[in-house]
C-alpha cells in the first residue's frame, strides 16, 4: 500500500475518534455508516446477536450511555500496509449503568490497543485489547 493510502487510513481512524469524542451518538452512528464496512469483522466481546457495523454501534451506545463524556486520546499510532494500530487512553465519568454497575459518578481512565484493517478506505476489521479489569476496579465492581 502506498504511503498516501496508509495516511488516508490513519486520517479515517482519526475522523472516527473525533465522532466518538463528540459525545453524540448520532455522530458516532453516522461515522460508522460512512467509515466502517457493513460486514465489519469485530473481534471483541459484543452484544449477542449482532455482527458487523451494527455490533460496533451497540458498543458505542453502551459506552456513551455509561460515560457520556467519554474521550479517546490516541497516545501512539503505527501504520503499515492496510493496518493502523493505536494505543489509546480512554477517560470518562460514570454517569450511567455499565456492566451491571449503577452510576458512581467516578472518573475513570483505562488503556486499550486496537488494530484496524482497512479495505477500500473503510474499516473492515477491528481487533483489540481493552483493560476492562482496570475499569471495573475503578468503578468499585472488583476489589484490587
Amino acid at each position: 500500500m502506498s504511503a498516501a493510502g496508509t495516511a488516508s487510513n490513519t486520517a479515517t481512524l482519526h475522523r472516527f475518534h473525533s465522532a466518538v469524542n463528540s459525545g453524540s451518538l448520532d455522530l458516532v452512528f453516522q461515522a460508522v455508516d460512512e467509515l466502517v464496512a457493513p460486514d465489519l469483522l469485530f473481534h471483541a466481546p459484543v452484544p449477542m446477536g449482532l455482527t458487523g457495523a451494527e455490533a460496533l454501534k451497540r458498543v458505542w451506545e453502551v459506552l456513551l450511555r455509561a460515560f457520556p463524556d467519554i474521550r479517546v486520546t490516541t497516545e501512539e499510532t503505527i501504520s503499515e500496509g492496510d493496518k493502523v494500530v493505536v494505543r489509546n487512553t480512554v477517560t470518562g465519568t460514570h454517569r450511567g449503568e455499565y456492566q451491571g454497575v449503577p452510576p458512581t459518578g467516578k472518573t475513570v481512565s483505562y488503556s486499550e490497543i486496537f488494530i484496524f484493517r482497512f479495505t477500500g478506505g473503510r474499516i473492515a476489521e477491528v481487533r483489540g485489547v481493552v483493560d476492562v479489569l482496570s475499569l471495573l476496579r475503578q468503578l468499585g465492581a472488583l476489589s484490587s
